[in-house]
């Protein structure tokens, strides 16, 4: 199983990005999938979750800005990020449990 992520870039703070996160390979089933942030030095943070049937948890940090969805159909997970701030920079990993993605950089200046 391989996770996929892109969409990560540099953005003005205020600014939006959306990431992809693709599941390929030797799929059995897809259940819960979520997305962390790492920032050098610092531990890795959980940012959003979603189930298969679209139950959604997010960080506090990251409520009322950030949007996780899926396509289930494409093996395809989403984080939609909105209003993003410099505190926000990190490289974006997603996760099906216990397969982790290759991370994205997303870079937010002030």
């Amino acid at each position: 199983v391989q996770l996929q992520a892109s969409g990560g870039g540099l953005v003005q703070a205020g600014g939006s990005l959306r990431l992809s996160c693709t599941v390929s390979g030797s799929i059995v089933s897809i259940n819960t999938m979520d997305w962390y942030r790492q920032v050098p030095g610092r531990q890795r943070e959980f940012v959003a979750s979603i189930t298969y049937g679209g139950r959604i948890n997010y960080a506090d940090s990251v409520k009322g800005r950030f949007t996780i969805s899926r396509d289930n159909a494409k093996n395809t997970m989403y984080l939609q990020m909105d209003d993003l701030k410099p505190e926000d920079t990190a490289v974006y990993y997603c996760r099906e449990s216990p397969y982790w993605g290759q991370g994205t950089l997303v870079t937010v200046s002030s």
